[in-house]
């Protein structure tokens, strides 16, 4: 059977292509699931315009992102207070604590699945952390983990 992918399969093959796939795969999970359309002309005039709007709109993203860079600027810091014994913090600092301190310092509201952190940092310093609004626009932040004080 051919189909038109809407959006990228693993093994299979990426947004827009036209592949010839066994029927029961189509029928019964390309189709259903939303990843495929049979292949006709009314729809792939339908992808068409769909991967030309999904074109918009990631530019849009970009540009926002590139201007959320530019307001933010190039020495972006925050620093986060925390209980501490003698170099490392009781508990830890997550993705969830560090969007929440750049809402507060910059006044802007972020993903904080789009924070860029391979492990809590659970020490005192200075650590830098990505945030990606955009995979083409990385923004790094200094963080200062301090202690709090009593």
């Amino acid at each position: 059977m051919n189909i038109i992918l809407l959006e990228p399969v693993k093994k299979l093959g990426e947004a827009g292509e036209l592949l010839n796939v066994k029927a029961g795969y189509a029928r019964n999970f390309l189709i259903p699931q939303g990843l495929a359309l049979p292949a006709s002309k009314a729809n792939r005039a339908e992808l068409d315009a769909r991967l030309e709007q999904r074109a918009r709109q990631l530019a849009d993203r970009k540009a926002d992102s590139e201007r959320l860079k530019d307001l933010i600027g190039e020495d972006a810091r925050i620093e986060i207070a925390a209980k501490a014994g003698d170099e490392r913090i009781y508990g830890s600092i997550g993705r969830q604590n560090l969007a929440d301190a750049i809402e507060e310092t910059y006044n802007i509201q972020v993903d904080r699945r789009k924070i860029d952190l391979d492990h809590p940092i659970r020490e005192l310093g200075e650590s830098v952390v990505v945030y990606k609004p955009h995979p083409e626009v990385p923004i790094e932040f200094t963080v200062s983990v301090v202690r709090e004080a009593e």
